[in-house]
């Protein structure tokens, strides 16, 4: 069996990367989809395909719109969505990541650091499972793989 993950969340920095050498270590049967993580171009995407636009607000409606497409189709393929908030960035995208994967019944995993369980605390409730670091990610993909 082969799973299929979503790594929902923040694009500024390269935990998606880490995730992925780590599953690669623990030769892990694992497929990672994500949102688009090269910020420029997830920024661009709107105004790339459509065309300039007249201001900053409508370049981020359309940016918007084909990011939540990307969203949507791979989120609907995936097996298991895997949501990790951290405290360096605002995590509005984590967030609405969550919230989609709980809305479509996805399996969900929340990362996130005990300093955040208050905050979390809702999210928590309603995820599968909800861990303290990325590495126990892998130790729930492997119980569900074997």
């Amino acid at each position: 069996m082969k799973l299929t993950v979503y790594l929902a969340g923040q694009i500024h920095d390269d935990w998606r990367g880490r995730l992925k050498a780590k599953a690669e270590e623990r030769k892990l049967p694992v497929e990672f989809v994500s949102p688009q993580d090269d910020h420029p171009l997830s920024d661009a995407i709107g105004e790339n395909i459509l065309g300039e636009q007249p201001n900053a607000r409508w370049k981020d409606e359309l940016a918007s719109q084909f990011n939540n497409l990307r969203t949507r189709v791979l989120m609907n393929r995936c097996d298991v969505v895997v949501a990790q908030f951290g405290e360096e960035y605002r995590q509005w995208n984590a967030a609405m990541d969550a919230g989609i994967a709980l809305a479509i019944d996805k399996p969900l995993i929340l990362v996130r650091d005990p300093s955040l369980h208050h905050a979390l605390k809702e999210i928590s409730q309603r995820a599968q499972a909800t861990v303290d670091h990325p590495d126990q990610v892998f130790d729930a993909l492997e119980y569900i793989l074997h």
